[in-house]
């Protein structure tokens, strides 16, 4: 199978062929040698004269030299095609491998962008109490909040700015933006009193 250039890589069609040229072969090696057993069982190294030197009239000269002829032929031929089973296997491998290491370059490339454009965050979510409204707007211990309605990290100085926001927004949806597993996800919170402390939990 040759590569035209190197242009063309080899494909797993490109293997299956091989491999489907290589079954023909051993078909055609296995055919010759049930034909050879059929003259009397001679084989490839069987003398084809009798004691006194003539040829053997017992069995047919002409086929067993033709086949014995074809299954030397088609030994070779069936080396030679391993050999580019072989070659085409480990172009295939490695190809594989080159697109995997690819794709996984590309995937870090990605991350490395998503990074460098997330915004940065001015505190991090400890605790959720569960049934609270914020756990019912879906936030999640390790969140990191980047904006809390007005807040975000040029205005902020300590926690109690964010209280001061909840306190104002009472029963109002608040937006609030968190970077969750490298990605930037908004979460829509209403603070509103509950069962437990706070109207935030």
């Amino acid at each position: 199978m040759a590569e035209p250039g190197g242009s063309r890589p080899v494909t797993v069609s490109d293997v299956q062929q091989l491999v489907r040229r290589k079954d023909e072969i051993e078909a055609q090696i296995k055919a010759c040698y049930e034909l050879l057993e059929g003259q009397k069982g001679v084989g490839m190294h069987e003398p084809l004269v009798d004691a006194e030197g003539f040829p053997r009239a017992d069995i047919d000269l002409y086929q067993v030299r033709t086949a014995r002829h074809n299954i030397i032929c088609l030994q070779n031929d069936h080396k030679a095609l391993m050999k580019q089973v072989e070659e085409a296997l480990h172009k295939l491998h490695a190809r594989e491998k080159e697109k995997h290491a690819k794709d996984e370059a590309e995937a870090l490339a990605e991350a490395m962008s998503q990074n460098q454009s997330l915004p940065q965050a001015f505190a991090k979510v400890n605790a959720v109490t569960p049934g609270s409204p914020a756990s019912v707007s879906g936030l999640q211990v390790d969140d990191e909040i980047v904006e809390f309605g007005s807040v975000n990290v040029n205005n902020f100085q300590n926690l109690q700015n964010i209280a001061t926001v909840v306190q104002h927004s009472e029963g109002r949806p608040l937006s609030v933006t968190v970077i969750r597993g490298g990605r930037r996800v908004h979460v829509g919170l209403t603070p509103k009193r509950w069962a437990g402390k706070g109207l935030l939990g």
